[in-house]
């Protein structure tokens, strides 16, 4: 779990250094999730990459779903701008919904100038970080640790690849609604989580979700479809 908490935490610090200070922080909480992940892979025998071809059709399915349904429903900040800014704003608190906290897109041409050389070397971290980094670790808290403990406290006692209804869910849902994107996100979730208790091991999963998010950007930059970062 320290992985995801030091990575958790970092993000939450991404917005609190104004604008430039989101894109070195993330480059920080890459290089600390990367050693985090290092220190702890002798610890954690299931987070192990795995190549199949399951992965990887399931990698590119969930990055089909991320894209195809953009646009077709409200995400996490439209939802929170249209039904809670008008009870924050009621509160007192109307600057939490601010104008900076809707224009969050991931824009580095925008931040350090259209084709420079700091724009490109932040768009570069952005998919290694996203595609190397995240995938064990996330992989490892949802669908090791998470999808486990909710069946039991005792998470290791229970086998990595058991199907179980309401981990199953649950664990779905937390992961979507961590993403602005939470209907695509829950989607992404029973993929991975399916293919975790198809092949008994969580590499494959690990593998899906590194092209799903590498596919995603390349799409990002090619697109400039900048709103999904």
């Amino acid at each position: 779990m320290a992985p995801f908490a030091a990575f958790l935490f970092l993000t939450y610090c991404q917005g609190k250094f104004g604008e430039a200070g989101r894109y070195w922080i993330y480059l920080l909480k890459t290089l600390v999730g990367a050693a985090m992940l290092w220190s702890v892979w002798p610890a954690v025998a299931e987070m192990r990459w795995a190549l199949s071809w399951e992965g990887i059709v399931a990698g590119v399915a969930v990055f089909g779903i991320w894209v195809g349904l953009d646009g077709y429903y409200p995400s996490v900040s439209e939802i929170g701008q249209k039904y809670f800014c008008p009870v924050l704003k009621t509160a007192g608190l109307g600057s939490w919904c601010g104008p900076e906290k809707l224009d969050s897109a991931w824009n580095p041409h925008r931040q350090f100038g259209e084709g420079t050389a700091l724009a490109w070397f932040f768009v570069v971290v952005r998919i290694a970080g996203s595609s190397i980094v995240v995938p064990p670790l996330e992989e490892s808290f949802y669908r090791s640790f998470l999808y486990r403990y909710i069946a039991r406290p005792d998470f290791q006692s229970v086998p990595l690849g058991k199907f179980l209804w309401a981990p199953f869910l649950l664990t779905g849902l937390v992961f979507g609604f961590g993403h602005y994107e939470w209907l695509a996100g829950i989607l992404c979730a029973f993929v991975y989580q399916g293919l975790v208790c198809w092949k008994k091991r969580l590499g494959d999963a690990m593998t899906a979700h590194a092209i799903t998010n590498c596919l995603l950007g390349f799409w990002i930059v090619w697109k400039g479809a900048w709103h999904f970062w």
